[in-house]
């Protein structure tokens, strides 16, 4: 890197891995040093808007409001509500092409937070039932069935988290009384209060781990808001804003480069975050609010939701890579 520095006279950025999740304007056609593994020269060719495909429908009947966790090609959804609020117990598989019905949850609730990598091992968190009781339930799944553990310290719903089964964060939501911007980290056997969210909110979408995470828009006590804030492991920091204020929408990726799409009433807006600013993206085919997303910046996953709440339909998104490899030989 220093020679091509010296021999050129032009600055070369050097960045950890090929970052194919970014959205690429602010890079495009700019060389830069890949610091990642045995390290190379990259260059990012053009921007890529990313395009989203149908993929295999639910098999339930309540999908709005569900939980979800994993990635496009092994995905998981818990939970939901449907017509009259009723409480869903159902999870379902994603392979990738098709879902599969798999054991119950036992407390049937919507409106709750889910978290995990694969469809193997995912937790379930907060929630409420259709009798309007809020809850701090939390379950975890290990591929075959549902054990209760240790509840949440404060019971919520319409929350937004992620994380894995032994690790993850959960923020904001709406508790017995109000809109809250309380915080808890899981460690895999206990749930611990930290910082509050800057601006408390419910009806929210946040993505990445419980070191590092991003939690996007969502409802304040008053109206929606675009404020987009990231978890460093101890706290929240404001960050900026989304283009479009929303509400009851979901996301997928990290706190350094995700997508957020679908919200209220019915949007098919999808916005790509590349660790500084928001960008819009390939639309969903059909708007959707209450959907359920998981998976990467790169290959996200959006089931059920809409104004119907039967409706079935997911898709699937996915961006072109537009990082090369430049041959030096």
């Amino acid at each position: 890197m220093t020679d091509f520095k010296s021999l050129k006279s032009i600055p070369v950025k050097t960045i950890s891995g090929d970052r194919p999740g970014v959205n690429p304007s602010s890079f495009e056609g700019q060389l830069y040093y890949d610091s990642d593994g045995a390290g190379a020269f990259k260059f990012i060719t053009k921007a890529a808007a990313g395009a989203w495909a149908s993929g295999g429908n639910l098999n339930g009947t309540n999908n709005q409001k569900r939980a979800g966790a994993g990635i496009q090609t092994s995905a998981i959804v818990m939970g939901g509500v449907g017509t009259g609020d009723d409480s869903n117990v159902d999870a379902e598989l994603y392979n990738g092409s098709s879902w599969t019905e798999v054991a119950n949850l036992n407390n049937g609730r919507g409106l709750a937070v889910g978290a995990g990598t694969v469809n193997t091992a995912a937790l379930l968190v907060s929630g409420r039932t259709a009798s309007q009781a809020v809850y701090n339930n939390t379950e975890i799944w290990n591929g075959s069935g549902w054990t209760e553990v240790n509840n949440l310290n404060t019971a919520r719903y319409y929350a937004g988290g992620d994380g894995t089964s032994t690790a993850a964060i959960l923020a904001g939501g709406v508790s017995a009384t109000a809109t809250v911007g309380v915080s808890e980290s899981w460690n895999g056997t206990n749930w611990t209060e930290t910082n509050d969210l800057n601006t408390a909110r419910a009806e929210l979408t946040a993505m990445g781990t419980s070191a590092a995470a991003i939690a996007a828009t969502g409802t304040t006590a008053t109206a929606a808001t675009a404020n987009v804030e990231t978890w460093n492991g101890t706290s929240w920091t404001e960050v900026n804003n989304v283009n479009t204020a929303r509400t009851l929408l979901a996301g997928a990726g990290t706190s350094t480069s995700a997508i957020i799409f679908g919200g209220n009433p019915a949007l098919a807006v999808t916005e790509d975050w590349n660790g500084t600013s928001w960008t819009e993206v390939a639309d969903l085919a059909a708007g959707r609010k209450n959907t359920t997303g998981s998976g990467t910046a790169t290959l996200g996953l959006a089931a059920g939701g809409g104004t119907n709440p039967t409706a079935v339909a997911t898709e699937e998104f996915t961006i072109a890579n537009p990082v090369k490899t430049v041959d030096l030989s």
